[in-house]
């Protein structure tokens, strides 16, 4: 029995029927949470120590949404050995079933391949005004858990061109990422809201401002 099959027969409609209602009716699921996800995929997961594509675009292929988070996870697996050649297939991914809930696990995916090869960071710059909000919420969160390693300058022309945003995903984004980066920069952040504080939306503010 292949992983789709092992999804599928781990099956719960009940919890499915929540999930799918938690996730505003955009997808539907299998109702395998993600205790059990994991522990069902964990072989399969181990073997994707470098990327298959082909798997990787098969999962996301399928209806259920577990599949898309089995994708993921094998991504994770993978992250070390991903190039800027896989840039354009995770921009598929970023394009095509667009939600926070993948979105949030692929943008630290992009950001350690940008990490390792800054050439990437021209193509963040260029997600970061384009009209894909999926792909703008990738720019903006991609440095998280940087710390220290955090590209100031990057950072702030890629918040700079998301102000003045009414779009909600984009605004808890940018707050997000501020508020993380407080825990490593608390004056840095602290000055960019007083310099930006007309043209940022009160949510980010309120996100940003948590350890402030």
């Amino acid at each position: 029995m292949d992983i789709f099959d092992t999804f599928r027969a781990s099956a719960n409609p009940e919890q499915a029927g929540k999930m799918k209602s938690h996730m505003r009716d955009q997808f539907d699921y299998l109702g395998i949470q993600t205790p059990l996800r994991r522990t069902l995929s964990r072989d399969v997961v181990k073997t994707h120590k470098t990327v298959d594509w082909g798997f990787i675009f098969k999962c996301w292929e399928q209806p259920e949404r577990e599949f898309q988070y089995l994708a993921i996870d094998c991504l994770g697996m993978a992250k070390p050995t991903l190039s800027p050649s896989d840039i354009p297939n995770l921009k598929r991914l970023i394009t095509e079933k667009s939600w926070w809930d993948t979105i949030d696990g692929i943008d630290v995916i992009v950001g350690e391949i940008a990490l390792r090869h800054p050439e990437v960071n021209d193509i963040l710059l260029q997600w970061s005004t384009d009209e894909n909000i999926w792909l703008r919420r990738t720019a903006i969160d991609h440095q998280l858990l940087r710390k220290d390693s955090t590209d100031r300058v990057l950072f702030e022309q890629i918040l700079v061109n998301n102000l003045n945003q009414n779009e909600f995903f984009i605004n808890k984004a940018i707050g997000w990422s501020l508020r993380d980066f407080s825990k490593t920069d608390l004056d840095w952040v602290r000055d960019f809201i007083e310099r930006y504080r007309e043209r940022l939306s009160p949510l980010s503010i309120k996100e940003a401002s948590k350890y402030l």
